[in-house]
C-alpha cells in the first residue's frame, strides 16, 4: 500500500502543473449557395483558458487550423506525350479523399512542431496527404500519385495552406479566416484547432460547418440524384431542341 501512494506521489510531481483549454467558435455554422455565389470566407475565433494554478508561459502559444471537406472518388492518370498526342499510362485510384483541405497556422509549421509530431498527429497539409488514412479503401496510395493529387488540387484553390492565416488579437485570443472558393463543393466541413507551445500539443477542439445549395441550384441537384434518369433524358432533349433551333435559325436557303 505504501508502495502505491509513493507511485502516486511521484506521477503527480511529473504531471504538468499548468493547463489549457481552447475554446472556438465560427462566424457561420452553414453557408448557402445561390446562383451569384462566389466564394466567402468563415471566420474562427479562439480563446485560450487556464485553470486557477496555471501560470503564464514563458514563450508563445501558436494555432493550428485545419479544415476537411466532403469526401469524394477521385482517380488520378499519368499522362505520357506520343508525338503530337498525350496517351495515358498508369492510374491510382482514391475511393474517398477530402475534396477540400485548408490549414492555416500562427507561424511556418515547421516552426511550430517537430517533424514527428507532424506526421504522428497529421498536422500540416503534407502530413495529412501522406497519412495512411488519407483515402479510404486502400492502405497506401504510390507518393508520385500523391503528390500530383496535392497539386492538382492545390492549383483549383481547394488545398490551401496559409502560415500566417491564425492572427493572434491578443496574447490568449486569435482568429483565423477560413476560404471557401467557389469550387468548394457542398457538404459537412469539419474544423479542427489544436495549441501548441514549445513543440507540444496543449489541447485540442473540433466543431464544423456546413455548405449547402439553395434556390434553383439545390433542385436541380436533387432531380439529378434522385430522378437520374429523367434528368439524363430531360437534358439530351433539351440539347436536340436547341440543336434544331440553332439549325433553323442560321439555316441558309
Amino acid at each position: 500500500m505504501r508502495a502505491i501512494c509513493l507511485l502516486l506521489l511521484l506521477l503527480v510531481s511529473l504531471a504538468p502543473a499548468r493547463a489549457e483549454t481552447l475554446i472556438t467558435s465560427l462566424s457561420n455554422h452553414r453557408v448557402l449557395i445561390n446562383s451569384n455565389y462566389t466564394g466567402t470566407e468563415i471566420a474562427v475565433f479562439g480563446a485560450i483558458e487556464r485553470d486557477a494554478q496555471t501560470v503564464a508561459r514563458a514563450t508563445a502559444y501558436d494555432v493550428v487550423v485545419t479544415v476537411r471537406g466532403p469526401r469524394q472518388f477521385l482517380t488520378v492518370r499519368e499522362k505520357e506525350r506520343l508525338g503530337p498526342v498525350w496517351i495515358n499510362q498508369e492510374q491510382q485510384k482514391f475511393p474517398s479523399v477530402p475534396a477540400y483541405i485548408s490549414v492555416m497556422t500562427s507561424r511556418p509549421i515547421t516552426e511550430i512542431t517537430s517533424d514527428q509530431l507532424r506526421q504522428r498527429q497529421k498536422i500540416g497539409l503534407t502530413a495529412l496527404v501522406n497519412s495512411n488514412d488519407f483515402t479510404t479503401g486502400r492502405d497506401g496510395a504510390d507518393k508520385p500519385f500523391r503528390e500530383a493529387l496535392h497539386r492538382l488540387k492545390a492549383q483549383e484553390g481547394l488545398y490551401l495552406e496559409d502560415e500566417r492565416g491564425v492572427t493572434f488579437l491578443t496574447s490568449d485570443i486569435f482568429r483565423a479566416g477560413i476560404p471557401l472558393p467557389a469550387t468548394a463543393p457542398p457538404g459537412n466541413y469539419d474544423v479542427d484547432v489544436t495549441l501548441f507551445a514549445d513543440t507540444v500539443i496543449l489541447a485540442r477542439t473540433n466543431t464544423n460547418f456546413e455548405l449547402v445549395k439553395t434556390g434553383f441550384e439545390e433542385q436541380i441537384g436533387v432531380v439529378a440524384r434522385d430522378w437520374s434518369l429523367f434528368y439524363g433524358l430531360a437534358t439530351a432533349v433539351i440539347a436536340i431542341f436547341f440543336g434544331w433551333l440553332a439549325n433553323v435559325i442560321f439555316r441558309r436557303d
